[in-house]
C-alpha cells in the first residue's frame, strides 16, 4: 500500500478536526476528563486518520438492540450487488423494507426482473445470495465462484420467497483472522469479504485493522513516548494476539504512518459495514498496558500476566481503580474520532492462561462493562467462549442482557450444556474449523446441523446466534456455505441433499462427477464428530521433519479424522466433470484444492515406509521413498501454484508493498514470513511449540521452506546409513528463522499463477496411483 495523494489528502484536510472530534467524543459519553500531559485530544501535535461519518448506533438498521427501523440507503447493498454480479446487477430491483421487521427478505420476480425486498442493506443482499443459491443455481464462495456459468437473462422465482433469520446474531470472524488471513490486505479485499459476509447472511463483523491506533494515542497521555509505544506495539502479523493480551512487541516497530493507515483503513471497513446495516465489532478496552504503568500513573495497580507460549505477556491494568476509567475513556475517544461508535465490542480478559492476582474478579468485570457503558451506552460485550473463559466470576459480575458470548468449542466437544455452563447468559454456537490458516479441508458439518436446531429449541435455551469463527478465513467455502445456512434455513437442513445442491450450484450447473466427488468429500472430511477437534489433520509435508512426525501443528489432530481413500475418489471424478465447468473459479480451486489434499493425506502413508525402511537399514528403498517424496513435494508445489488463493508470493507483496523504504519493507515481510513459520522467537517456537502453527501447503513456500527442510533431514538420514553413524543433528529453529529473514520474490498477482490445473491434478492423480502401488 502507498501513500496515495487522495489519501494524503483525506489526512491533510481533516487531521486538524481530530483533537475537536475528540473532545466532543468524550464529552458526549459523559466521560470522565482525561487525565495527563497530552490532555483529552492525544498527544500534542500528533496528526490521525480523518474521523468517519455517520457513525451512531442508529446506523445498525439490523443490529440486536438498535433504534426502531426506518428508511434506509440501498445505495451500498446496490453498490456491493455490482461488485459481486457486475454482468447481472442490473435484472435487480434492491427495495428497502425497514417496516419488513429485523433480519427479514422477500425474492420474487420475472425472468430478467428479479426483486428483493429487505429489513436492512445487507439483508438485501442475503435474499440476492438465496436467490443465487435456490433458483439461478449459481455459488459466490470463499473463494472461488461460478457466476461466469450464468445465463444472459436470470431465471425466474417460481413463487415468492420470504425467509428470517432464525436468531439474531451472526457473528463473523475470529480475533486471529487478521494475523492469519492477511494483516496486509487492501480495503478492496477487505470490501469483498464484507460483500460476501453479508450475501451470506451475516450481520455482525468484528473490525480489527488499526485497532492499535487508540491505544497508541491514547497512552502518550499517560507517561509514554511514541517512540516506547512503537516498539511495544507489535508488527500487523501479531497484533491479535497483543489484542489478546498475549504478547507484546514482536515483529515492530510499526511507523506512526502505517499505523495512520492502518487505522484509516479499519475506519472505512467499519463505515463500510454501517453503510449494509451491519455492526462493526470493534476491539474494547479491558485494561493492557505498556511495562511500569503503575509506577508513571499514581493510583493505577497493574498485575504481572506471566508467560504466553514463550513471550512475556503485557500487564493487566486492575479495572476497579480510577486510573482504569480514565484510560478507558481516552481509549474510547480516540476509537470514536477515527472508528466511529457501535452498538457492539469485543473483549476477552483473562485469556489462555491470563492471571488475576489478587483482583476481584466479579468487581473488574463490572468495572469494564461501566467504562464500556461510559463511552456507549448499553453496548454489548463480546467474549470468547474458549478453554474455561469466561469464568462464572467473570460473569457474576456483569449485566448479561449486554452480553454474548462467542463459543468457540460448540462442535468440538461432546455433553455440552451452555446454559448450566455459562448460567443463562446469552450465547452463539460457533465453530473454528480451521486454525492457522491451515489448508486442510473438512469440518464437523454434521455436528452444526445435529445440534443448532435441537440447542435453539431446548426449554430455557440461551442460544441468540451463530459465531463463524475459522482462525483463518478463504480456505473452505462449503463449510462456510453451510455454517451461515444454519441461520437462515427453516426446519433442520439434510446433509445429504445439501452437498448435492452445493455441488450443482458450484460449478454453475448439475455434473454427475461432481455430484459423485462432494459426496465423497461430504462423508469423508466433513462428516467428522466431535469429541477433541474441530479441524482435520494437516500436512506431513510441512511438518519439522522427524521419522515420527505425525502433524505439522503442534496442536493438530495426530492421525487422519476421515478415510484418506474419500478425498482420492473425489480428486477421480471431479477430474471426469464436464470440461465446460472449467471455466468457474470454484470448479479450479477445488480441483486444485483436493489434489493438494489428496497428496499431503498421502505423506500420511508413505513417511512410515520411509521409517521403515530406514531402520531396516535399507539404502536402496529408503532413497526410493524419500524420492517418492521428494517428487510428491514437487508436484504439491506445482500444483497449488496454478491457483492464485495458494501463492505464498502474494502474502509477501502484500506485506512489502506497507513499507515507506526498503527497511521498512523487509521488517513487515519478516513479520509475514514468521508467522507462517518460527511464529515468535526462540523460546516461542521451541518451548511454545508454536513453530508451523500456520503451516499451509502453498505454492513457493512448499517449494523454499518445506521441501529443503525435509531434503536436507533425508541427507543426514541418508549419510547416517552410508557411514553407519548416528545422524548429524541440525538446528530446525536456525533454519526456520533464516528462511523468514530472506527476502526473495516469488509470482503473485493476476500473472502469479501458472499451469494448467486440470493438467496438473490429472499428473497429481496418475502419481497417486503408481505410488499407491509401489509402497504396498
Amino acid at each position: 500500500m502507498t501513500n496515495s495523494p487522495p489519501r494524503r489528502r483525506r489526512r491533510a484536510q481533516l487531521r486538524h478536526r481530530v483533537a475537536l472530534a475528540t473532545l466532543a467524543a468524550l464529552l458526549g459519553a459523559g466521560s470522565p476528563a482525561l487525565a495527563g500531559p497530552a490532555g483529552p485530544a492525544g498527544p500534542a501535535g500528533a496528526s490521525a486518520p480523518a474521523p468517519n461519518h455517520a457513525r451512531g448506533a442508529a446506523a445498525h438498521q439490523g443490529s440486536p438492540g438498535a433504534p426502531e427501523s426506518r428508511a434506509f440507503d440501498a445505495g451500498p447493498a446496490r453498490a456491493a450487488l455490482e461488485r459481486l454480479l457486475p454482468r447481472h446487477a442490473a435484472q435487480f430491483t434492491l427495495v428497502p423494507d425497514p417496516a419488513a421487521g429485523a433480519d427479514r427478505f422477500t425474492v420474487s420476480g420475472s425472468a430478467g426482473a428479479i426483486t428483493v425486498r429487505g429489513s436492512t442493506g445487507a439483508t438485501l443482499l442475503t435474499g440476492v445470495g438465496w436467490y443465487l443459491q435456490h433458483v439461478a443455481g449459481a455459488d459466490i464462495g470463499w473463494p472461488g465462484d461460478s457466476i461466469g456459468m450464468l445465463p444472459a437473462r436470470l431465471p425466474a422465482v417460481p413463487a415468492p420467497v420470504t425467509r428470517s433469520a432464525l436468531v439474531p446474531h451472526r457473528y463473523a470472524l475470529n480475533d486471529t483472522d487478521d494475523g492469519y488471513s492477511g494483516p496486509y490486505r487492501t480495503f478492496e479485499q477487505h470490501q469483498r469479504q464484507i460483500d460476501l459476509l453479508a450475501l451470506h447472511g451475516i450481520n455482525e463483523v468484528f473490525v480489527q485493522a488499526g485497532a492499535e491506533y487508540p491505544y497508541y494515542r491514547a497512552l502518550q497521555g499517560f507517561g509514554y513516548s511514541a517512540a516506547e509505544l512503537r516498539e511495544w506495539i507489535p508488527g500487523p502479523g501479531h497484533q491479535s494476539w497483543w489484542l489478546l493480551q498475549n504478547l507484546s512487541g514482536f515483529g515492530g516497530p510499526v511507523s506512526e504512518r502505517v499505523m495512520q493507515e492502518r487505522a484509516e483503513l479499519g475506519g472505512r471497513i467499519a463505515e463500510q459495514l454501517r453503510g449494509l446495516g451491519m455492526t462493526p465489532v470493534l476491539p474494547g478496552y479491558f485494561g493492557t498496558v505498556p511495562p511500569g504503568f503503575a509506577a508513571r500513573n499514581p493510583g493505577g495497580t497493574t498485575v504481572a500476566q506471566g508467560d504466553w507460549a514463550g513471550f512475556d505477556r503485557p500487564d493487566w491494568l486492575e479495572p476497579s481503580s480510577p486510573v482504569f476509567g480514565k484510560l478507558a475513556a481516552a481509549y474510547y475517544a480516540e476509537q470514536r474520532a477515527v472508528f466511529g461508535d457501535s452498538t457492539m465490542y469485543r473483549m476477552s480478559p483473562l485469556h489462555e492462561g491470563g492471571k488475576a492476582g489478587g483482583v476481584d474478579v466479579k468487581a473488574a468485570a463490572g468495572a469494564v462493562q461501566s467504562a464500556l457503558h461510559a463511552a456507549h451506552p448499553g453496548a454489548m460485550w463480546a467474549v470468547l467462549g474458549w478453554q474455561d473463559s469466561p469464568k462464572a466470576e467473570l460473569l457474576a459480575g456483569l449485566d448479561t442482557s449486554k452480553l454474548l458470548i462467542l463459543d468457540g468449542l460448540s462442535d468440538r466437544y461432546n455433553r455440552l450444556d451452555r446454559e448450566a455452563r455459562w448460567g443463562g447468559a446469552p450465547y452463539a454456537m460457533g465453530t473454528i474449523y480451521n486454525f492457522g490458516g491451515h489448508t486442510t479441508i473438512g469440518a464437523n458439518t454434521s455436528v452444526w446441523i445435529e445440534r443448532f436446531g435441537p440447542w435453539r429449541a431446548k426449554a430455557g435455551s440461551a442460544l441468540k446466534g451463530i459465531a463463524y469463527l475459522p482462525e483463518a478465513t478463504g480456505t473452505n467455502p462449503a463449510a462456510f456455505d453451510l455454517f451461515t445456512d444454519l441461520a437462515w434455513e427453516p426446519g433442520t437442513i439434510d446433509q445429504r441433499k445439501w452437498f448435492a445442491d452445493f455441488a450443482g450450484r458450484r460449478y454453475g450447473r448439475p455434473d454427475k462427477e461432481a455430484a459423485a466427488a462432494w459426496e465423497e468429500l461430504r462423508t469423508g472430511p466433513y462428516s467428522t464428530s466431535s469429541g477433541l477437534w474441530s479441524e482435520s489433520q494437516d500436512s506431513l509435508f510441512t511438518a519439522r521433519p522427524g521419522l515420527t512426525a505425525a502433524g505439522a501443528a503442534y496442536w493438530s489432530p495426530k492421525s487422519m479424522r476421515y478415510p484418506a481413500d474419500s478425498v482420492r475418489r473425489a480428486l477421480d471424478h471431479l477430474l471426469k466433470a464436464d470440461p465446460k465447468l472449467r471455466g468457474s473459479s470454484a470448479y479450479r480451486f477445488d480441483l486444485v484444492d483436493t489434489a493438494r489434499q489428496a497428496l499431503a493425506n498421502h505423506s500420511r502413508v508413505l513417511l512410515p515406509k520411509i521409517k521403515a525402511a530406514y531402520e531396516a537399514k535399507d539404502l536402496t528403498r529408503f532413497r526410493e521413498l524419500t524420492g517418492q517424496w521428494a517428487d510428491g513435494e514437487r508436484k504439491l508445489d506445482t500444483v497449488t501454484g496454478s491457483d492464485p488463493n495458494f501463492l505464498l508470493g502474494n502474502w509477501l507483496s502484500a506485506a512489502r508493498s506497507w513499507g515507506a523504504d526498503e527497511a521498512e519493507q523487509d521488517r513487515y515481510e519478516y513479520d509475514a514470513r514468521s508467522i507462517l513459520s518460527v511464529w515468535g522467537r526462540r523460546s516461542t517456537s521451541e518451548g511454545g511449540f508454536l513453530h508451523d502453527y500456520a503451516n499451509r501447503e502453498w505454492s513457493g513456500l512448499i517449494g523454499e521452506l518445506y521441501a529443503p527442510r525435509w531434503a536436507a533431514y533425508f541427507e543426514t538420514l541418508e549419510e547416517s546409513l552410508v557411514r553407519r553413524a548416528a545422524p548429524r543433528e541440525i538446528d530446525w529453529h536456525a533454519y526456520e528463522e533464516d528462511w523468514a529473514r530472506r527476502t526473495t520474490r516469488h509470482p503473485s498477482g493476476a500473472n502469479g499463477p501458472s499451469g494448467d490445473p486440470h493438467g496438473l491434478a490429472t499428473a497429481v492423480a496418475a502419481a497417486l496411483k503408481s505410488w499407491e502401488g509401489a509402497v504396498r
